[in-house]
């Protein structure tokens, strides 16, 4: 159950959404990292209908604007896998500064897991049509570029910006309503 204010809406509209790593960890600096969120949303695609309108991943978070018949499970499926995913990586790599503040991070009512890799909740925003969309993209977009990371939103390598400037990106996105 939600304890946020943020709810899915109509399961055939878009939805923006955020995910953050506990405490702001920025474990996304590594690529192996970045290709377990990648992998996950490409299973997603493929088995489970998972549309991706746009997406960035930065070191510490990522934002994306998916569809899908069932968007609330699907999505919770990407978080809990890609957390056990991400956490065996950094378990293997010896991670301990990570490991010890996820394992801080996790709840105190939280009894089947050993660490906390997302912060809860994903902040869900319903798409209403295609201006918001196109809102919603040039945000997503701009976020390295605003970082100062970049100059150009294509330039950032995990980000649709790339699908959208006819370069090839990490996934294939949806690029029309």
């Amino acid at each position: 159950m939600s304890r946020s204010r943020y709810t899915f809406g109509e399961p055939d509209q878009p939805h923006f959404l955020t995910c953050t790593v506990v405490e702001w960890l920025p474990v996304f600096t590594r690529p192996e990292a970045a290709e377990i969120i990648f992998d996950t949303w490409r299973f997603l695609q493929q088995r489970q209908g998972l549309q991706i309108f746009g997406y960035v991943l930065l070191e510490n978070h990522l934002h994306a604007v998916t569809r899908a018949g069932n968007l609330p499970a699907i999505w919770r499926n990407f978080k809990s896998y890609s957390a056990r995913q991400l956490i065996s990586m950094l378990t293997g790599r010896a991670v301990v500064v990570f490991l010890k503040r996820m394992r801080f991070s996790r709840r105190a009512f939280r009894e089947d897991r050993q660490y906390q890799f997302w912060q809860e909740g994903s902040h869900p925003q319903a798409i209403s049509g295609e201006e918001m969309l196109r809102q919603k993209l040039e945000y997503i977009h701009l976020n390295p570029v605003k970082r100062g990371y970049v100059d150009r939103p294509e330039h950032w390598r995990w980000s649709s910006a790339r699908n959208y400037a006819g370069m090839e990106g990490c996934i294939e996105v949806v690029t029309s309503w």
